[in-house]
């Protein structure tokens, strides 16, 4: 190729490029980039949008919230008289002042067995669908325990033969320590049986117990 062809030649390729340039002009060039950024960007917010993204908690808070709870123990007793000394002497439900009233005026000074066998009349009374349903209506019933009086059970000195009633009641209302007379549904002094045919289940002090 002589020097004048290869002066034409370069000559050529200048003019092509210098058109290729002004063809692609640098605002053209970075508005296209431009253009691409903002779509970029533009799917990356959508993207990370408050309800698309997912909330991290601290390590701390998601420790505390798999973190089983210990589930409370029931709390077992050797004797009758543990269970009934751990209860304390307030009776601030309507069933349990009822159930205790009853333990206190038909068994106070019997041995706790025998307060327990008489709470457990009552309650067994209650689920039996044979009686009232509930403690108080048990308790209250015309004709079933002398010492209510006009549907009413008079009022108690708080000593301590009623404090002992009331933690016997805890016991038998929480199914904290087995009746020996259990399933029994009346009771009386030996020289009396009830009137109707009854089971002889237990004999605890000075009451013997029926089903």
């Amino acid at each position: 190729m002589t020097i004048l062809q290869r002066a034409a030649t370069i000559a050529a390729m200048t003019f092509s490029l210098a058109g290729l340039l002004g063809n692609s002009a640098p605002g053209q060039a970075t508005g296209l980039d431009r253009s691409t950024v903002n779509l970029t960007a533009l799917a990356n917010l959508n993207a990370l949008s408050p309800q698309n993204v997912p909330q991290i908690a601290p390590a701390a808070a998601t420790v505390a919230a798999v973190e089983p709870v210990a589930a409370s123990e029931e709390e077992e007793f050797d004797t009758l008289a543990q269970a009934v000394a751990a209860q304390d002497s307030a009776a601030a439900d309507e069933a349990l002042q009822c159930l205790a009233g009853a333990i206190y005026f038909e068994s106070k000074g019997e041995p706790l067995t025998g307060q327990l066998a008489v709470a457990e009349v009552i309650i067994n009374r209650a689920k039996s669908g044979r009686f009232p349903t509930n403690v108080c209506g048990v308790v209250k019933q015309r004709g079933q325990f002398s010492f209510v009086r006009g549907g009413q059970i008079p009022n108690i000195n708080a000593g301590a033969a009623y404090r002992t009633a009331i933690a016997v009641a805890k016991v038998a209302l929480a199914s904290a320590w087995n009746s020996p007379a259990d399933k029994a549904l009346y009771f009386n002094t030996p020289d009396r049986r009830p009137s109707v045919r009854a089971i002889k289940v237990a004999s605890i002090g000075n009451h013997v117990f029926y089903r």
